[in-house]
């Protein structure tokens, strides 16, 4: 009976032995191998994740989309039609005319320039006072010759000189005495005959009835008049100072010419003439340091640029259907004026000149219209858009991003180049 009694426990050990190795093995297998709500949940845990990312994907694509659209350009270069063309054209203009073929305008600005130079020898000047007078005429409606040289005695005293011969108007129809302006001289050297202005009458119409009634009165001061020894220097020196002086003075005019030129108007290099006093200046002094003075006038034809080569591209371009066009540096070519010696260009009305040289006749391409022309078009239209401007030669397209099939709806992001020539 010891005995069963003995086996009976060993099997209860065993049993809740069992028993215990058995209910670890449950937990452990509960833990790491889920049931089926357990790995639902963790399902739905892992679902809404993957969704946001695809969501944020997605989104960050159609950001990149919207700012390429946002910030796309256009970019075209246009190669417009262009002809060479050889110039050698017989041309006329008017001054200030708005029905002449060709017109002109006169630029005029005056100035002078300063330099001392010493001097070490002396020489005698006999020098005459200079000035310049009105005469008038009320003797009647006949015009009145005068010979160069007529003796004016003016009321100092003293005689004077007329530089030329010329016509003193008659009377107008109104009463108004006719009158002209000339140069006068003192018919003697010296300080004596310079002085403020003066009346004059004629001296050989002295005891007639015109001697009264043609007289002349001084525009100014009468000046210049020296006699004496004074310091002076060489022919050749003062050549040279005066040539640089000259140069100097010119290029101050031009300057200042050429900052007045208005919009729409062009000045020839060729087309500028400076009037000085340099021949008939006196170079001396009481001193050793002598003084020069050069003064002189700048002329500069200004010609209305759109008249000039409308003229120019008419005698050149067979078949001109009136496009706009431009000459390529137009104002590099050689322009010469005819009979520049005879012209009074203080009064000149009108002119004749050549032009001479080779170029470029560019058609102009109006960017602004083809730039409204393009905006929210298709890229496949472009060919169509631009066969509306017949004189283009060439033009290239790049639209940025790449894949984008349209054209900015914007004007400022679209650019247009035009290959005009240099």
């Amino acid at each position: 009976m010891h005995k069963n009694v003995m086996e009976d426990m060993i099997k209860i050990k065993i049993i809740k032995k069992n028993t215990t190795i058995k209910k670890i093995d449950d937990d452990y297998l509960a833990h790491f191998s889920p049931s089926s709500d357990h790995r639902k949940q963790k399902k739905e845990k892992i679902g809404p994740r993957y969704g946001l990312w695809l969501t944020a994907f997605i989104s960050i694509i159609f950001l990149f989309f919207a700012f390429s659209y946002m910030f796309s350009k256009a970019k075209i270069t246009i190669t417009p039609k262009i002809e060479n063309i050889t110039i050698n054209e017989n041309l006329s203009a008017d001054k200030n005319s708005s029905s002449a073929p060709v017109s002109f305008d006169l630029v005029v600005i005056s100035g002078e320039e300063n330099d001392e130079v010493e001097a070490k020898d002396q020489k005698l000047f006999e020098i005459k006072a200079k000035g310049k007078v009105l005469i008038y005429n009320t003797f009647s409606a006949n015009s009145q010759l005068l010979n160069i040289d007529t003796r004016l005695e003016g009321s100092n005293g003293k005689i004077y000189k007329t530089g030329k011969k010329i016509t003193v108007p008659g009377m107008s129809e109104d009463g108004l005495p006719g009158k002209i302006e000339v140069g006068i001289y003192g018919s003697g050297a010296g300080e004596e005959y310079n002085s403020p202005p003066l009346d004059f009458k004629i001296f050989g119409f002295k005891n007639t009835s015109k001697y009264d009634k043609i007289y002349a009165r001084s525009k100014g001061d009468i000046i210049g008049g020296v006699r004496g020894n004074f310091y002076t220097i060489s022919t050749e020196e003062k050549e040279s100072v005066l040539g640089n002086l000259k140069k100097t003075l010119e290029t101050k005019l031009l300057k200042k010419a050429t900052e007045q030129i208005p919009k729409g108007f062009i000045l020839f290099e060729d087309a500028v003439f400076l009037n000085t006093n340099n021949e008939n200046i006196d170079v001396f002094s009481k001193n050793k340091i002598v003084p020069i003075n050069l003064k002189g006038t700048l002329y500069g034809f200004l010609f209305e640029e759109k008249k000039l080569t409308e003229k120019i591209i008419q005698k050149n371009i067979d078949k001109y259907d009136g496009s706009n066009v431009f000459i390529a540096n137009l104002k590099d070519l050689s322009f010469s004026l005819v009979n520049k010696e005879s012209i009074s260009f203080s009064d000149v009305k009108n002119i004749n000149f050549t032009i001479k040289g080779t170029s470029k006749v560019v058609w102009k391409f109006d960017a602004n219209k083809f730039v409204t022309d393009l905006l929210d078009k298709n890229k496949k239209d472009f060919n169509l858009i631009l066969s509306k401007y017949p004189n283009v030669i060439s033009a290239n397209l790049t639209l940025s991003p790449f894949w984008r099939r349209s054209f900015p709806s914007k004007s400022k992001n679209i650019e247009v180049i035009v290959n005009y020539p240099k």
